[in-house]
């Protein structure tokens, strides 16, 4: 077992990497997870398959759950009302947790429903999908999706843990497998060139499950998501880094109603669009456009976006949480492995750079 810090003073918090978590970590888990009362959030896929081995982990404990039903689609403030419902029907005190057991919807609801309840209570994370151990659990971000746009409501909420059980990707499906991928590659183009091209040698590896690497993947994506979230942990600066791929990414899912994108697919498309944003404005080279389109490709993931009107696609960016002054703000990279935020940018490029990807 890994075990790496979130270093954020009174509030720092570790993040515990290994196989078979659950199984033969009992003591660890539950020494990380003190609260009497559990208020265990799962959804109707992992439930079945994970939450027997979670509540055996936690003996002695008062556990009650809330099973949501599976999908970004349900991703919303019914149900995080639900949750609520549920903490007040069980005389939660403050010193109960919330226990996210799931992918990124589950985490982002529990989170913010734990962040409300009260004021505030404990959230505990226990990702299950490739996706939520390399970038949803860590951090602190919560909420929900409005009609409106993605992730439009919610909150900064710490967890008091992250319990990463690389043993439950063996039951995520090959599609999600490589939507988790593309959050691992966003981190080797953000900041970590040599990860990169790491990745560009392992890519196979990771498809075909190869233990070793997808150790390495994930205990690698922790270490730089949790380095930034330390220096910027409410998105002043260097941690709106996380967001490349993200503003095209989500204008993806909320055009397409949530239905047809899984998260990581969308950031992927919106990857490659913010690489050609980059080169649009004379910062990425068009030789590392096509790398970063090669490797998004090699992991297996979908990059047509034809079907969504390019005016659409911007319409839905003008929601995005990094607008400024009316201005929409966006990630871009200099290079691969250099990321910056900027509003400095011509206005036919982001026009030519959308109508060259979206319809």
């Amino acid at each position: 077992m890994d075990i790496l810090d979130v270093d954020l003073g009174a509030r720092a918090y570790p993040i515990l990497i290994g196989p078979r978590l659950l199984a033969r970590e009992g003591a660890a888990i539950a020494a990380r997870i003190p609260a009497r009362d559990l208020l265990i959030v799962s959804n109707t896929t992992v439930a079945a398959l994970h939450a027997p081995a979670l509540g055996a982990a936690l003996p002695g404990r008062r556990i009650v759950e809330v099973i949501l039903p599976d999908g970004e689609i349900h991703k919303t403030l019914a149900n995080v009302a639900r949750i609520l419902d549920v903490l007040v029907a069980n005389r939660f005190g403050r010193d109960a947790c919330v226990v996210a057991l799931g992918g990124g919807v589950v985490g982002d609801m529990a989170g913010f429903a734990a962040a409300c309840y009260q004021r505030g209570i404990a959230i505990a994370q226990v990702p299950t999908t490739l996706l939520a151990q390399v970038d949803s659990s860590v951090g602190g971000k919560t909420g929900v999706n409005h009609p409106g746009g993605k992730n439009l409501i919610g909150a900064f909420h710490q967890p008091i843990a992250v319990i990463a059980d690389t043993s439950t990707l063996d039951t995520l499906p090959d599609r999600e497998l490589r939507a988790g991928l593309a959050e691992v590659v966003k981190y080797g183009l953000i900041c970590d060139r040599a990860f990169f091209d790491w990745l560009e040698g392992n890519i196979d590896a990771l498809l075909a499950r190869d233990a070793a690497a997808l150790a390495h993947a994930i205990r690698r994506s922790c270490e730089l998501k949790a380095q930034i979230v330390a220096r910027d942990e409410h998105e002043r600066g260097e941690r709106a880094w996380l967001n490349f791929g993200h503003t095209f990414g989500h204008a993806i899912e909320s055009a397409t109603g949530y239905a047809s994108w899984l998260h990581g697919e969308a950031v992927g498309a919106g990857m490659l669009v913010a690489a050609s944003m980059s080169r649009a404005c004379g910062m990425l080279a068009s030789a590392d456009v096509v790398r970063i389109e090669r490797l998004l490709k090699r992991a297996g993931l979908p990059l047509d976006t034809r079907a969504i009107k390019a005016d659409a696609a911007h319409e839905l960016m003008r929601l995005d949480k990094k607008v400024q002054a009316g201005r929409i703000r966006l990630v871009l990279l200099r290079q691969i492995g250099e990321a910056c935020v900027t509003a400095e940018y011509p206005d036919d490029a982001l026009a030519a750079t959308l109508a060259g990807h979206f319809g």
